[in-house]
């Protein structure tokens, strides 16, 4: 396998500025239209000092935070995740995370040669943890790297 990643690697943190309009936004695109995501003066009817992000946002965010890491042929097969105390408008959302396990395969019939590897992701805010998680993704193999300029690949 020629990925360059082994357990125990971290991923570079991520800062996501928790926005008024990306808790809102994130609450109409999953369609969860309940008032605690968009209205704050319900929302404090309701005990909550402001309006929060919903998990189905949070979940989008970790699966971005992977995907902005693996790059674009990354495919996510699972994500597992817990919330814990809630994203409040105003905030920053910080996720890190780090290779737990890592399985290569070889290419087999059709299968081309591919690695999945499970990265335990969290996400801290100012009132602490807010999500806990491990997220499944299978990378397929590295590309070879190009012929030196002049040489021709195979030759």
């Amino acid at each position: 396998m020629t990925h360059p990643y082994r357990v125990g690697d971290e991923l570079p943190p991520l800062e996501i500025p928790l926005t008024r309009t990306l808790i809102v936004a994130g609450a109409i695109a999953s369609r969860d239209y309940q008032d605690v995501h968009h209205d704050a003066e319900l929302a404090r009817e309701k005990g909550s000092p402001d309006i929060f992000m919903n998990i189905l946002t949070t979940n989008g965010l970790v699966g971005r935070y992977i995907t902005d890491h693996f790059g674009p042929d990354a495919v996510l097969r699972k994500v597992a995740i817990r919330l814990g105390a809630p994203n409040y408008p105003g905030d920053v959302l910080r996720l890190a995370g780090r290779i737990t396990d890592l399985t290569a395969t070889g290419p087999t019939g059709d299968e081309p040669e591919r690695a999945t590897l499970a990265v335990a992701v969290t996400g801290d805010n100012a009132l602490g943890r807010h999500v806990t998680g491990t997220v499944t993704v299978v990378l397929p193999a590295a590309a070879a790297p190009p012929a030196p300029s002049g040489e021709r690949a195979g030759a």
